[in-house]
């Protein structure tokens, strides 16, 4: 029986359910299995992501692809030599050995490389954005609905257990009814790789290069978004923005400045900014309701209430608040433990798979965030405002 017989389904309307965990029908692994991955791309992402695997129980690194022999070197240096390497990732997908597959390689070739790493029976964990072009985002979504295979899409703060319980708290009306989001993610850098050959440009830098890359939008602010899709259980109707070449000027050819506002049902409007020329703030999520709002960072969270709670909290201890637990500007620290959301995002999933689940972060949801980033990309490039083709959206995620 295919994958698709049990997956959420529904309109927009109920797209809220695509958030919540759902038990697949087909057969269930041990507990006790050990996941044997193979990661294609073993560049920043990829790479950096092996360490995680390596200190997680029942999952283990055997193969490695890359089409730069030095970034493959790299990924298999990290697991001292015990996996595979492959140029052609094909060659992985065949490897029977390998049960899973991470794919981490450039923006424009994830569409394909996930679909064929599906149809090869392979379990996958497709890092974000999860494709790109609303022909790209089908077939990906086509493909794991299709698949009695897990696939799991790579926006960890989904699996990040504090920004699970902000999720929670904000839909039991902590903040009461939602307003707005702020969001930004700034850094003081030219965002480029090192270069050791000319030839490697493209390949290396490839997010500079509009043919394989969304830019800032796709790469850092469709964690965001993805995140305003899950709070709010929808996507937006429109959105308007600008960005621009405007500080390095070095060939690139997606911005390296980028100001989207998106708007969603019931009033709700979202802003995005990123830059790369001022890292004031760095990465910031704000959740503004009519009753107070959350405040994330990485892996930090803070409660800012609305009224004058500073001050009805110095009358009653008499010293102006000085026991207070308040950071000022942020509001009452959110205290709770959790993993790093990268590492706790493959944990989840190796269990999905040994549990047969369907992921929080699916093939349906990564595409509600694609496509919210094809459209932050037409309004800028196109110097538009870009409404939500909502046939093509119910075509897509149901």
């Amino acid at each position: 029986m295919k994958r698709r017989d049990f997956i959420v389904k529904g309109s927009l309307a109920s797209s809220a359910a695509f958030y919540a965990p759902t038990v697949l029908g087909y057969g269930t692994p041990s507990a006790n299995e050990t996941i044997n991955v193979g990661v294609i791309g073993t560049g920043d992402r990829g790479g950096g992501l092996i360490p995680f695997i390596n200190q997680i129980p029942n999952m283990r690194v055997v193969a490695c692809s890359d089409i730069i022999p030095f970034r493959l070197s790299s990924g298999l240096s990290k697991v001292e030599g015990k996996a595979k390497g492959y140029e052609d990732y094909q060659k992985l997908l065949e490897d029977k050995n390998v049960d899973a597959v991470l794919v981490s390689t450039p923006f424009s070739t994830h569409s394909q490389i996930v679909t064929d790493a599906l149809k090869a029976g392979k379990h996958v964990y497709g890092e974000k954005t999860m494709a790109k072009g609303y022909d790209g985002i089908k077939l990906l979504v086509d493909a794991a609905e299709n698949s009695s295979t897990i696939f799991q899409a790579g926006h960890q703060y989904h699996s990040s257990r504090l920004y699970t319980h902000i999720v929670d708290e904000i839909k039991k009306g902590k903040i009461g009814k939602i307003t707005a989001f702020e969001c930004q993610w700034n850094r003081n850098n030219n965002w480029r790789r090192p270069v050791p050959d000319p030839k490697w440009e493209r390949m290396i830098n490839w997010r500079m290069y509009r043919e394989f890359s969304g830019g800032l939008l796709a790469e850092l602010c469709s964690h965001q978004l993805d995140f305003a899709n899950w709070v709010l259980g929808a996507m937006p109707e429109k959105v308007m923005g600008v960005g621009g070449i405007d500080y390095w000027k070095d060939g690139r050819e997606t911005f390296d400045n980028i100001h989207l506002i998106y708007s969603y049902p019931k009033g709700v409007r979202a802003s995005f900014t990123c830059l790369t020329s001022n890292a004031m703030g760095d990465y910031k999520v704000k959740v503004m309701g009519d009753k107070g709002a959350y405040i994330l960072d990485y892996v930090k969270a803070w409660y800012y209430p609305e009224g004058s709670f500073e001050k009805e909290v110095g009358e009653v201890d008499g010293v102006s608040g000085a026991t207070l637990n308040w950071d000022q500007g942020r509001g009452i620290p959110v205290n709770f433990d959790h993993e790093d959301p990268s590492k706790q995002a493959l944990i989840d999933f190796k269990d999905n798979i040994l549990n047969n689940t369907l992921p929080i972060s699916n093939a349906k949801t990564g595409a509600m965030a694609a496509l919210c980033v094809q459209m932050g990309l037409d309004a800028m490039y196109g110097n538009t405002i870009v409404e939500t083709d909502t046939k093509m959206v119910k075509e897509i995620v149901g």
